[in-house]
């Protein structure tokens, strides 16, 4: 019979959860090591003291799996979750949406999840967020099992962490270790997630800048366009290489830029009309060569001014990041493996630890 601990949060006492065995053996869960915020991880396995930087698996959820078994692949980190994905692929791409939403307002903290009551107002109201945010009901069944398992131990902000992850791998994508020890927010902003989110208009400029102000490079941006770009969406993972934009983020490029290519234009003018209010919803992949994988297929279609949104290609139009894209064409390692580390970089946001915040024990509302 193995053990396994694995600490979580900041300056104060850092907590443990602790599982003894697999198959239908309960795991406890104790709250008594040290540790000094998110860079303090630990894992034993057999004796070993393993620290951050060690297989994915040991920065995975080490409480237990609903049958009790140990996380071992990242497929398995979230049962809940991976049977979503399954069911509805789109469902990855609503998860890594969330985290990113959750991260680039105030920080990674979870507050995208707390729902409004009569005296609060958070954020899932805000423009970026109304009626495209979803996957709520998986993050709160995530919450519910690894509740069961080891209560107030582990963040709805590390939930989202790791989920955006999992989603990842489970399309085909990169894999990477998953920090952990966030807490949870005490509070949200719809005026943040108003005005922190970079709309699908943006140009290159606006988005360096929005970037740069949160610790993320250039390169990052261009690594992470698929996930950021499509921010008034619902889309798939993996850039914009699996993803859907609707009508209403498109219709000005396809009838009014001439920086796309006309076969494009064309095809989409069929399903999205000029008319505002007509169509507006109507849904277009942005990737049409291969749009349920996780590939380099987007920087490709850039290059061929195929970008399907403004924010997309202008990443591909003369400037300073055409250079990227391109190195991103030609080599699909060198973009996943970009990416990956752009994710660890975007979780890295303003975490909360310690007293900062809280573990919530239901994502939706304070405890």
């Amino acid at each position: 019979m193995s053990q396994n601990q694995f600490g979580m949060d900041g300056s104060s006492p850092m907590v443990n959860s602790v599982v003894q065995g697999s198959g239908n053996r309960r795991g406890g869960c104790t709250h008594n090591q040290r540790g000094r915020g998110m860079n303090q991880f630990y894992v034993n396995r057999g004796g070993r003291a393993y620290s951050r930087d060690t297989p994915k698996d040991s920065l995975s959820f080490k409480c237990k799996r609903i049958d009790g078994s140990h996380f071992t692949k990242p497929q398995e980190n979230i049962v809940p979750f991976s049977a979503a994905s399954k069911n509805e692929a789109r469902m990855g791409a609503s998860l890594l949406r969330l985290f990113f939403h959750d991260c680039f307002v105030n920080g990674c903290d979870g507050s995208i999840l707390l729902d409004d009551t009569s005296s609060f107002t958070g954020e899932k109201g805000a423009i970026p967020n109304r009626n495209s945010a979803r996957g709520f009901n998986v993050v709160d069944n995530i919450k519910s099992a690894v509740e069961k398992a080891c209560p107030g131990v582990v963040s709805c902000a590390d939930i989202l962490a790791v989920a955006a992850r999992d989603s990842v791998v489970i399309l085909g994508g990169p894999d990477w270790n998953v920090k952990l020890g966030r807490r949870d927010s005490r509070t949200a902003s719809r005026s943040a997630a108003n005005n922190g989110i970079p709309p699908p208009t943006s140009n290159l400029n606006a988005l360096i800048s929005r970037f740069n102000a949160l610790g993320l490079s250039t390169k990052d941006l261009v690594a992470l366009s698929g996930l950021f770009l499509l921010s008034n969406d619902c889309k798939k993972p993996g850039s914009h290489t699996i993803g859907q934009a609707r009508c209403t983020s498109f219709r000005a490029r396809i009838y009014n830029e001439s920086n796309l290519d006309t076969s494009l234009a064309q095809t989409r003018r069929g399903n999205c009309p000029r008319a505002t209010g007509s169509g507006d919803n109507n849904l277009a992949p942005l990737d049409l060569q291969t749009p349920t994988n996780f590939d380099n297929s987007y920087f490709k279609n850039l290059v061929n001014r195929r970008g399907l949104l403004h924010s997309d290609q202008q990443l591909f139009n003369g400037g300073s990041t055409d250079s990227i894209v391109r190195t991103y064409s030609n080599s699909p390692n060198t973009f996943e493996s970009d990416f990956a580390a752009a994710m660890i970089k975007m979780g890295d946001i303003s975490p909360l630890t310690g007293s900062k915040g809280k573990i919530r024990k239901n994502c939706r509302r304070l405890n």
